[in-house]
């Protein structure tokens, strides 16, 4: 009994503190729930300026306004400012300092001219041109007030780079033919991260010849800086089958100082990425056209047999000095080739050739309109060391531009054996007609595929 007496008070103690819980529960969601219909009822979850304007007044950042750069540029000029200021104030205190010996001395005008050129004329302009260049939001639209800001402007300082990502009005302020109201000429999203390489290489005088930079170009590119910005200078500028003017490349930035170097017997011609001696003619011409012990070498007489006069344009995806479009060429057919400096000359080689060069990379988006390519061949660049996505995305877009009946010509693509089931997966996931179709041993451990595909009609 006395344990039951001791308990009573507790349990009592325990169901208040339980109801004053359930108490103050439902009204705090009472709260909230009448909290929540008041700013309903306001508008408060609707976009509505005025609203957001009552609330927060002006607001801090605006739609499409960039105040990471725009405070960069104004800490910039400050910058300037502040130098200017420090080095006129040093001036002054030892002028204080030696004014006895000042008061003695005769300072002629032109020492004062170059004085103020130096130090105050000349930073006061640059720090103007900092300010000039500052593009602040300005309000567009028509009955709405909306922020908006040319992109990209203030992320950089060259002046060209800026002319250039201005978008450009039509001049009698009209709609132009695209159906908008500006032009916007396109950079690619990491130029932003790159911000130094691509200052350098735009900043060269309009007009005059060109730097010899293409190094640096291919540099941006492939870290993704593309498309580059165009640029306003000038570039300096045979038989299909006779290696060209050597005088006509620029070979500062390569190991090699003509052609003659880049022959295959020279192992320190620093290119690897190229079947058989590209820049061989004796042996470029017995590609694609003489009979190979090799089952995985397809001829091109062959392939075009299967589609009579309807193969006429392609494109070539590889690593190469454009043998394929030269031998395509002699059947009437255009072929435009890819093409990457990768060590040697092979964009200058092509187009020394009279061949069209396609400078672009895996990591971009191919610059054709869909279905309008009958053949796709590729060889030499792409093998067993692409990742399985990236292959696929790529794959996707040769889709794109394949046009029904076109041909898809995998050629020498090399894996190792325990890949190969992956890689003929990623070939065959379209459901391509197969025309040719061979494997054979490159290694012990690594295999050649190649295959003749026909793009089916889809419904």
């Amino acid at each position: 009994m006395l344990t039951c007496k001791t308990c009573l008070p507790q349990y009592i103690l325990r169901r208040i503190i339980g109801w004053l819980q359930l108490v103050l529960g439902g009204l705090l969601i009472f709260v909230s729930l009448s909290s929540l219909f008041s700013f309903s009822s306001v508008g408060f979850f609707m976009h509505d300026e005025e609203i957001c304007h009552h609330l927060y007044g002006v607001k801090a950042v605006h739609d499409g306004f960039d105040i990471k750069w725009l405070r960069a540029r104004v800490d910039e000029v400050l910058k300037k400012f502040e130098n200017m200021q420090n080095k006129l104030e040093l001036t002054v205190t030892k002028m204080e300092k030696n004014k006895i010996e000042l008061s003695r001395s005769k300072i002629s005008i032109l020492e004062y001219k170059g004085f103020l050129e130096e130090e105050v004329i000349r930073p006061l302009s640059s720090a103007q041109i900092a300010l000039r260049q500052i593009r602040l939001p300005r309000v567009e639209g028509i009955g709405t007030v909306t922020i908006k800001e040319d992109p990209l402007i203030n992320s950089f300082v060259i002046e060209e780079i800026r002319k250039y990502i201005t978008p450009k009005r039509k001049r009698n302020g009209k709609v132009n033919i695209y159906g908008t109201l500006k032009i916007y000429n396109t950079i690619g999203h990491a130029c932003v991260l790159m911000k130094k390489e691509l200052e350098e290489y735009m900043d060269y005088d309009i007009g005059s010849y060109c730097k010899d930079d293409w190094n640096l170009a291919q540099k941006l590119i492939i870290y993704g800086c593309d498309p580059l910005p165009r640029r306003r200078c000038i570039t300096i500028t045979k038989s299909l089958w006779t290696i060209p003017d050597g005088r006509n490349v620029r070979w500062s930035n390569y190991q090699c100082r003509n052609f003659e170097c880049l022959s295959s017997k020279n192992s320190r011609r620093r290119y690897t990425k190229c079947i058989g001696g590209c820049f061989e003619m004796d042996k470029e011409k017995l590609k694609w056209v003489t009979n190979s012990s090799v089952p995985v070498d397809f001829l091109i007489k062959d392939v075009l047999a299967i589609k009579p006069g309807e193969i006429r344009i392609g494109l070539d995806y590889g690593v190469g000095a454009g043998t394929f479009a030269a031998r395509m060429r002699e059947q009437n057919v255009t072929i435009i080739s890819t093409a990457l400096n990768l060590g040697a000359p092979f964009s200058e080689m092509m187009t020394l050739r009279g061949l069209i060069p396609l400078y672009v990379t895996l990591n971009q988006r191919l610059p054709f309109f869909d279905h309008t390519m009958d053949l796709i061949h590729t060889t030499g660049l792409m093998d067993g060391w692409i990742d399985l996505q990236l292959l696929d995305f790529i794959l996707f877009d040769w889709d794109r531009v394949l046009r029904q009946g076109g041909l898809l010509w995998i050629d020498r693509f090399f894996c190792n054996r325990r890949d190969l089931d992956d890689f003929m997966y990623m070939f065959l996931q379209f459901r391509y007609k197969k025309h040719m179709w061979a494997i054979s041993s490159k290694s012990k451990d690594e295999v050649y595929l190649s295959a003749l595909l026909e793009k089916s009609p889809r419904s």
